[in-house]
């Protein structure tokens, strides 16, 4: 969960500001480690610090955007050409993802490997497990990165990098002022919220996303903290940005009591869309991984091709794509190309999160439910008409019936909404659709959009207390390794040397590429495969755990492994540093007088 970066903690950053603290007068600095009043100051120097931090990232999306398209938001401009470059017509998608993943791909591989995906199951996991500890360099790792993955096409949120932005920004102040990691939680909650505050312009919705996901707990000292950073983010955005609302809507309210059948059934339809669009991002993030076996900085650059064809068949998908969302709201599409946005997005956020790209969930699933809400309100419409009510109220409904089913944060999906909007007339049919959304979503799935990330890493929130042994307790130096094309000779000659049942392949480079166990040997040998050919070709890839993460939650992961052994990986997942099989797995938990460990 932590960057691969030889300075993984970015202890030279801290130690610099805490030399400057130093020069803090001592009374002053006891204040803000241990005072109400402290950590209130802290909460409005977050909260700005997050707000400016919005804005700064708003206009580097823009910026990165007109670069590579000459347009301020491309996915509203049909299949414009660049002005910059006309001779390659609407073609230059194309090129633009690809050129993004250039550059995006070395820099988070380089210097912060948390930037890359949707970013807020690593706050999340920050928060649970590591005291509310991120790294300072996240922040401006995370800005950039996602800057130019969404100008450069990546059909993504910027919520998602927000959110891990502030909460960088909180952690950082709270590791400098050396405050105790309840504090220090806190913080991190108030980036959080201060980012979601400034960035759609809805304080409340930043407080109940903190304290909902973030947190997943309520109390009313934490609650004063997070709201003074999400107004004080708020207000500085609405200075800069304006204080209008996401959405221009008239006002809106149920005419037909009937309508609200309506209403619940498309809350179990949004139940189910943002069910499978969780597991459509993984599952294409399984198939990019499973595909790609060159080094990961350049996976973003190559997988962009991809991207690139999806974003010249429907223009519509580039960036958050805010200007479609506000279309389909108000009617400006027919059901079927609705339905053909909607499955778009899906696919079109899940590929550019597959490929390496960095940016938010938060936005597709909204994009995603608008296209839901409207075409079913179009089509109620036609068959219905005098019960239905305007489509618009089913889109703006749908948009956090699918968030609710995605993220199952319910609270969350009705505030977001409710503030984009503006609109108080629909809240009691959205909190029934909201409602329904989140029971179909735990009856159909056990995890949700943000949870399914680390649960696919070993890593359970849901279990209390904190970690117990962990993997690197366990482990056991790595057997000795050879390269991806070394002969079958060679590693069976390494086998019988070794007396081990298996061996590791490493590449030139240090990375890790797989595993051959003498299972697969034997099996070669036996199918009269010769002794010259390549152990790439028999190598598989059984799931890789990472030190930091607590042995329990990692030993349903044997399971999956063809040998019994899983590999322990640096936390770059690129190098190998040791081996936990079943043996030392037991011998951990179990000690030598046979009393099993507690948690």
């Amino acid at each position: 969960m932590t960057s691969g970066n030889s300075n993984p903690s970015g202890t030279g950053t801290v130690h610099r500001l805490r030399r400057w603290t130093a020069s803090v007068p001592h009374r002053v600095l006891t204040a803000l480690q241990r005072t109400q009043a402290g950590l209130a100051v802290l909460a409005v120097a977050v909260g700005a610090g997050a707000g400016f931090g919005a804005i700064v990232f708003r206009w580097l999306i823009e910026g990165v955007t007109r670069v590579m398209t000459g347009h301020a938001d491309y996915s509203s401009a049909g299949r414009a050409a660049n002005p910059l470059v006309p001779w390659l017509g609407p073609y230059f998608v194309l090129l633009a993802p690809v050129v993004a993943g250039l550059v995006y791909g070395p820099l988070v591989y380089r210097y912060a490997r948390e930037a890359r995906g949707h970013g807020v199951p690593e706050v999340m996991y920050a928060v649970a497990r590591q005291g509310g500890r991120i790294p300072p360099r996240v922040a401006v790792v995370k800005a950039l990165a996602s800057a130019v993955c969404i100008g450069g096409g990546g059909s993504v949120g910027r919520e998602g990098p927000i959110v891990q932005i502030g909460s960088a920004l909180g952690s950082t102040a709270g590791v400098v002022v050396r405050m105790s990691e309840e504090r220090l939680r806190t913080l991190v909650a108030c980036g959080a919220a201060g980012g979601i505050a400034a960035t759609f312009n809805a304080p409340l919705a930043g407080v109940f996303f903190a304290m909902e996901l973030i947190l997943a707990e309520f109390t009313a000292r934490t609650f004063g903290m997070v709201a003074l950073s999400s107004v004080t983010a708020s207000v500085i955005g609405r200075a800069v940005l304006g204080d209008r609302p996401f959405l221009h809507m008239p006002p809106m309210q149920v005419h037909h009591l009937a309508s609200y059948a309506l209403y619940v059934l498309l809350g179990l339809a949004a139940g189910v869309v943002g069910v499978v669009f969780t597991k459509v991002l993984y599952w294409i993030e399984d198939a990019c991984d499973a595909v790609w076996r060159g080094p990961e900085w350049l996976r973003p650059a190559v997988g962009g091709v991809v991207l690139g064809l999806i974003l010249l068949a429907l223009p519509q998908m580039y960036g958050v794509g805010y200007p479609v969302l506000e279309k389909a709201v108000i009617g400006g599409y027919g059901i079927v190309f609705l339905l053909v946005l909607l499955v778009g997005k899906i696919v079109a956020s899940s590929v550019t999160i597959g490929i390496g790209g960095s940016g938010g969930v938060f936005a597709p699933s909204l994009f995603v439910g608008a296209m839901l809400g409207s075409a079913w309100g179009q089509l109620f419409g036609i068959w219905a008409p005098g019960v239905t009510g305007p489509a618009a109220s089913y889109a703006l409904i749908g948009m956090g019936a699918v968030f609710a089913g995605a993220a199952r944060a319910p609270i969350t999906a009705v505030i977001i909404t409710y503030e984009l909007s503006g609109d108080y007339g629909l809240i009691l049919p959205l909190m029934v659709a909201v409602a329904v959304a989140t029971g179909i979503s735990h009856a159909l799935s056990r995890d949700t959009v943000y949870s399914a990330k680390l649960r696919r890493r070993g890593v359970d929130l849901e279990r209390a207390g904190p970690p117990a042994i962990t993997v690197g307790e366990a482990m056991e130096p790595p057997p000795d390794s050879l390269p991806p094309d070394a002969t079958l000779g060679e590693g069976v000659d390494r086998l019988r040397r070794t007396r081990r049942s298996i061996v590791p392949l490493v590449d030139a480079a240090g990375q890790y590429q797989g595993v051959v166990g003498a299972m697969a040997t034997t099996d070669a040998l036996e199918a009269g495969m010769p002794l010259s050919c390549r152990l790439a070709e028999l190598r598989n890839f059984p799931p890789a755990v990472q030190p930091g993460q607590e042995l329990r939650e990692v030993l349903a992961l044997f399971t999956e492994s063809d040998d019994g052994v899983l590999p322990v990986l640096d936390s770059t997942r690129g190098h190998l540093v040791g081996w936990l099989s079943q043996r030392a797995a037991l011998l951990a938990l179990i000690p030598a007088d046979g009393s099993p460990r507690q948690p």
